[in-house]
């Protein structure tokens, strides 16, 4: 008998370039949006563990609680886990640190957890288990900017190659392409 195992979804928002922050940029690279935000409190909704590495636990943890909206009070409510070497404690509520190798434990999660395993952000968190075959859904929002010289973060950076199969696609707010993908396990084509 085959063991059911939870899938991992890795969220990064990226420039067209590929980058995943700018020196100058703003939060949603400056293109917040109606369907955006309907689109993050939908999978905000969804029953979720949220991996998370320590710059982006702190980056959110940090936001003072009159910057919340209704999507940092959901995000508080999930169960999270940080992996960091150098935090001592996480202060958010349903949070800890976790001190193990993140591809061991992210494995072992697949394994246990009751919940679907997502990360948002966390480049080091994501690019580690996507070296390690252990994203099931890879998904790129897409924001209609070329950061150039003051982008900051190339997410693809360092990743191995992976052959990949579209699942999804969808444009939100006429500007932001949101595209899904899976990864097939084949090798990439070679000439």
């Amino acid at each position: 008998m085959q063991t059911r195992t939870q899938p991992v979804t890795v969220d990064v928002f990226l420039s067209v370039d590929g980058w995943a922050g700018g020196a100058t940029s703003p939060g949603y690279f400056g293109y917040p949006g109606p369907e955006l935000e309907e689109w993050i409190t939908a999978e905000l909704a969804l029953p979720q563990l949220v991996i998370l590495g320590r710059r982006t636990y702190e980056a959110l943890a940090g936001l003072p609680e009159e910057a919340w909206d209704a999507s940092s009070h959901r995000l508080a409510q999930l169960n999270k886990i940080v992996f960091s070497g150098t935090l001592e404690a996480a202060v958010w509520p349903n949070t800890r640190v976790c001190r193990d190798d993140v591809v061991a434990e992210v494995g072992r999660l697949k394994r246990e957890s009751d919940v679907p395993i997502r990360t948002m952000g966390s480049l080091s968190v994501a690019r580690r288990l996507c070296g390690a075959g252990l994203v099931d859904r890879l998904r790129l929002m897409t924001f209609p900017l070329l950061l150039g010289a003051s982008g900051r973060e190339p997410f693809f950076a360092g990743t191995a190659s992976a052959d990949l199969a579209m699942i999804g696609h969808r444009a939100l707010d006429g500007r932001v392409l949101l595209l899904e993908y899976r990864p097939t396990g084949r090798d990439i084509p070679r000439a």
